[in-house]
């Protein structure tokens, strides 16, 4: 498949600067750029590139002004981000293998009615009383457990695990090896011993999320575990046990929260950031890599650093732990004058 600057154009609510019949049949990140691709500058570190790519088209911002000349096609727009994630899907879309009907051998409880339009892939099992939605694909060696919901138009990829009694809303994607429902890590501590606390809880994903590979829901002590509407989760996030995740929050992989804290709506989690358990983290946060989060805190933060403090104290701070060595050398140069 082809298309011409002016067709993306057109597509992207762009403006052409060039070319506009130049056309393309793949997309490339801009410094391994060829012929007959198109390419994206969105960070401003990987500008030096479209000086040299060799992209046909570049997608830029529609304010880019180039310091010298460029080979290359440019058609402006508002995000080039968000614009060549546009361009993916709807690659995707006419690529992607298409999947349908119900493979054998696979194991459907009795009872349970499936749309004409899901896909059940070889080796997946469904359990009693499960509903699954239009729409939904659920893909081999799956496991979808007793009484399961399943909105319209989800996947569930390979190798899924959905314990009993969760409820996946419509339009989520969850990625091969996600285990969604085992028991909270609930143990009572008697005569020098654990006991486990029965985990007799549930979790409930609203529509439009997707789970990454490998992470890990835990269904609730009581009650449910939580993950609001548009939430994105990296691969290998741990999510414990009456955890609330507001709406649109997106973590990146090996973040843990501990059990019982509540997270708000729009935040931006970096890797392997650490939640305490039973505290409160308000709307709109920006978390960096490695933070701890011990205590409650409020919205509109950016915070870095454990425990995580604002992240311009948290780079002043590294400032003068750099300078601790040549203030330990004035300090020993200071007594030997003595």
């Amino acid at each position: 498949m082809q298309f011409s600057a002016n067709q993306i154009a057109q597509l992207t609510n762009g403006t052409v600067e060039g070319n506009g019949d130049v056309m393309v049949s793949t997309i490339a990140k801009i410094e391994e750029g060829q012929p007959g691709a198109i390419s994206f500058l969105a960070n401003p570190k990987y500008t030096h590139y479209i000086y040299e790519t060799k992209s046909s088209i570049v997608l830029v911002k529609d304010d880019f002004v180039p310091e010298k000349p460029i080979s290359a096609t440019l058609i402006k727009v508002a995000d080039p981000y968000a614009t060549v994630a546009q361009l993916l899907q709807m690659v995707a879309q006419m690529t992607e293998p298409q999947y349908s009907g119900i493979e054998q051998p696979s194991y459907i409880a009795e009872g349970v009615e499936l749309p004409d339009d899901v896909y059940v892939g070889a080796f997946a099992y469904i359990g009693r009383g499960a509903k699954i939605g239009r729409g939904v694909k659920i893909f081999p060696q799956a496991y979808i457990g007793d009484n399961v919901v399943i909105g319209d138009n989800s996947i569930i990829k390979p190798g899924v695990k959905i314990y009993h009694n969760c409820r996946i809303g419509k339009r989520c994607i969850i990625h091969g090896g996600a285990v969604i429902g085992a028991d909270g890590f609930g143990f009572a501590p008697v005569n020098n011993q654990y006991n486990k606390i029965p985990q007799i809880g549930n979790v409930e994903l609203d529509d439009d999320v997707e789970i990454g590979a490998n992470t890990c829901i835990d269904r609730a002590t009581m009650g449910s575990t939580r993950i609001g509407k548009g939430v994105k989760l990296d691969n290998l996030i741990q999510v414990a046990h009456n955890v609330e995740i507001g709406e649109n929050t997106v973590m990146a992989a090996q973040v843990g929260i501990a059990g019982s804290t509540k997270i708000g709506a729009r935040c931006m989690v970096a890797g392997q950031v650490g939640f305490a358990g039973h505290i409160t983290v308000g709307d709109d946060n920006q978390i960096g890599a490695q933070s701890g989060i011990p205590n409650s805190v409020g919205s509109g933060l950016r915070l870095m650093g454990y425990p995580a403090i604002e992240a311009r104290d948290f780079a002043r701070n590294i400032v003068y732990i750099k300078n601790i060595p040549k203030m330990q050398e004035r300090i020993s140069a200071l007594e030997k004058g003595k």
